[in-house]
């Protein structure tokens, strides 16, 4: 959240941009709910895309005839890579990159699981979109806290603020 200088020589918070929506989800105009389906669709496309292209990937596996032990350790390392792509995106979609902690938090330790998961991503990101524009809810937070912020220096301290005790 920046500040710029707004006529009158007060500052005023200005939001931050969203990836696809700039800051046109602050009062939802402009072409608002068309970038949102277009979002959504673009990352279900996506995915099932992502799907098809990954169970190639483990038929081939399958093909080759590798054994009953490897085929299952593949399908379940596949779907624990998905699953924790789709927590890791859930919760920098929602509570912003402060919520993750650990070894969630670090990008080089689970950049290839989320090579791997990519399609519980896009899926996460498909069913936030659902919703409203995917992480407006945490930049909207920090935009309304601080718009309260800017309100509470502009408005004058009351009464009670000029009698101090000595």
């Amino acid at each position: 959240m920046s500040d710029t200088n707004a006529p009158g020589g007060t500052a005023a918070p200005v939001p931050e941009p969203i990836r696809f929506f700039g800051t046109r989800w602050v009062v939802h105009d402009a072409g608002y709910w068309l970038r949102r389906v277009a979002v959504g669709l673009g990352s279900l496309v996506t995915a099932c895309v992502g799907a098809v292209v990954l169970r190639i990937g483990v038929e081939g596996v399958f093909i080759a005839k590798s054994g009953a032990l490897v085929n299952a350790l593949l399908v379940l390392a596949v779907a624990v890579c998905t699953l924790v792509a789709a927590v890791r995106t859930w919760n920098l979609l929602t509570r912003g990159r402060s919520a993750l902690t650990g070894w969630m938090a670090d990008d080089k330790s689970v950049l290839p699981m989320l090579a791997i998961g990519f399609v519980g991503s896009l899926a996460v990101y498909f069913l936030r979109s659902l919703v409203e524009a995917p992480g407006e809810a945490e930049k909207r937070a920090r935009y309304e806290l601080a718009l309260a912020k800017a309100a509470r220096r502009r408005t004058p301290a009351g009464a009670g603020g000029r009698r101090r005790r000595r």
